[in-house]
């Protein structure tokens, strides 16, 4: 990863932008043509179910259903593509596609709509990523994600009706898994002189400025100059 990998780029605006957009405006279709898209969403164990693998995320039953899951989409997919960018539009493909299918397969015979099997996979993606990663920005991220959404952890349990905790724990599992699978490269943490192995205080200019005592001085002893002897050797000329 090249040393300019945390720096702001158009797919850390573009992608949350569009996330968000896509959202709204199925849901502003849904309120002003009258229709009801819920049957597109996944329906487990059933060949017509399948179709809410790609659509469901998009489909929500309620503004509220539909605010909730704004934010986070917003804020973590805006993270993954600042510090993710080389990966990020795989883990997202790919894990939307991926905990789709494991919703089809595990959930309760419903329609199970909403984005918040994708929020769940990105926090878990973010959270276990950077604990991997073992970069210090990277694990900064994972305890931002613990302290905002770390509630969250509750619900891919069965505590509240009418949620699909299926849904968001297919969504963590994924994110898990690609945290594990997914190859990225780490920055290099800096190193300053004093951290490395064949370094040496007598050569460090800094410390040239401290005298034996630790007292410091403005200009560090200047090296004595060897002096140039220069000797006239007199030779008689043949003529006196």
């Amino acid at each position: 990863m090249s040393s300019d990998s945390f720096k702001l780029s158009n797919s850390v605006i573009v992608a949350p932008l569009v996330a968000v957009l896509s959202i709204w405006i199925v849901f502003w279709v849904e309120m002003q043509l009258g229709i009801n898209l819920n049957e597109y969403g996944v329906y487990p164990r059933r060949l017509s179910g399948l179709q809410g693998v790609f659509f469901s995320p998009f489909i929500h039953g309620s503004i509220e259903h539909l605010y909730n899951n704004t934010i986070p989409l917003a804020v973590l997919t805006a993270f993954l593509f600042y510090f993710y960018r080389s990966a990020a539009l795989r883990v997202l493909l790919i894990g939307a596609l991926v905990s789709g299918l494991l919703t089809w397969a595990i959930a309760r015979p419903s329609y199970h709509i909403g984005a918040s099997g994708v929020i769940y996979l990105l926090a878990s993606f973010i959270f276990f990523k950077g604990i991997l990663a073992k970069n210090y920005r990277l694990v900064a991220l994972s305890l931002v994600v613990v302290f905002i959404y770390g509630s969250m952890i509750w619900y891919i349990f069965p505590v509240k009706d009418g949620i699909s905790w299926e849904g968001h724990l297919a969504g963590f599992f994924t994110g898990l898994v690609l945290a594990f699978v997914t190859k990225i490269q780490v920055p290099e943490v800096r190193k300053y002189d004093w951290e490395r192995e064949d370094y040496r205080e007598e050569d460090d200019p800094f410390l040239k400025h401290f005298d034996d005592n630790g007292n410091f001085i403005e200009s560090a002893p200047e090296e004595p100059e060897e002096k140039i002897e220069i000797k006239y050797h007199y030779k008689k000329s043949s003529d006196d």
